[in-house]
């Protein structure tokens, strides 16, 4: 019977992520309806509804966007709303096509960025990034700290950096909170590995055949989890030195635990 509850709990977990990423790659649920009145008379990448950016801000995004599309040939579009979207009318108005990167920005859901990309820019950005792009800026917490015109200029900021290096596979930049999540798996495959090489009999060192068969799970947590996305988002060292630290570290507290059990009975008796 527990069995069965904890099954339903994943199968549950694992629809709601699916259905999130595909909610994510879509046209944003508010494009389904049609109206053009909301939109100016004059042709601008950036349609600021919901008045999430300032002025000034607006006018250095629009002139940024406009040189960009110049440069690269890859269109970037902007819509903020709010209670009143125009919905697929932005199709015609902007001319979006397979090179069209669509923003919409709207407060009203639990993540206020969403993105609707042409096919030719998966060649470049895949499905992964920009799940982790909306992740990343456009959840509550980032919002609330930085803003909603920093979720979006942000957000911008790293798309048109991948294109112009040609692509990329996850989003540059290690937020705090991840590399610390990244700090703990590399601590707890140290731990894992310290165990698991304490000496199983008399006069052995180092068991390096324990290590090494539960190597697929402190090499996951260390090597996947710990190192993989630091050095795929940053080619700064000091977040890979911390990371290798604490992997050492786990393992040498673990792997001399013994001693200490020994040291504190001695101590007792």
């Amino acid at each position: 019977m527990q069995s069965c509850f904890w099954r339903r709990i994943l199968l549950s977990i694992a629809a709601f992520f699916l259905a999130g990423s595909i909610w994510v790659m879509h046209s944003p649920p508010a494009l389904a309806y049609d109206n053009p009145d909301l939109l100016p008379k004059e042709t601008t990448p950036v349609v600021d509804l919901a008045k999430s950016l300032t002025d000034v801000q607006e006018e250095k995004l629009v002139h940024d966007l406009e040189q960009f599309e110049t440069d690269t040939g890859w269109k970037l579009r902007v819509l903020t709303q709010y209670d009143r979207t125009p919905g697929r009318a932005v199709i015609n108005f902007w001319g979006l096509d397979d090179k069209s990167i669509l923003l919409v920005a709207d407060a009203r859901g639990g993540n206020i960025l969403s993105f609707s990309v042409g096919d030719a820019v998966y060649e470049l950005l895949p499905r992964t990034f920009w799940i982790e792009l909306q992740t990343r800026f456009g959840n509550l917490y980032f919002v609330r700290e930085q803003g909603e015109d920093q979720a979006i200029l942000q957000a911008l900021d790293s798309v048109k950096g991948c294109l112009l290096q040609g692509g990329c596979k996850v989003v540059p930049g290690l937020p705090r909170e991840q590399w610390i999540l990244t700090l703990i798996t590399s601590v707890i495959g140290g731990v894992i590995c310290g165990f698991a090489a304490q000496p199983q009999r008399e006069g052995q060192i180092f068991a390096w055949q324990w290590a090494l068969i539960f190597s697929p799970l402190w090499g996951i947590l260390f090597i996947a989890f710990g190192i993989g996305p630091v050095v795929t988002r940053t080619s700064d060292w000091l977040p890979l030195f911390r990371n290798i630290a604490g992997f050492l570290i786990g393992a040498l507290v673990a792997y001399l635990s013994p001693i200490f059990n020994r040291s504190s009975s001695n101590a007792e008796s």
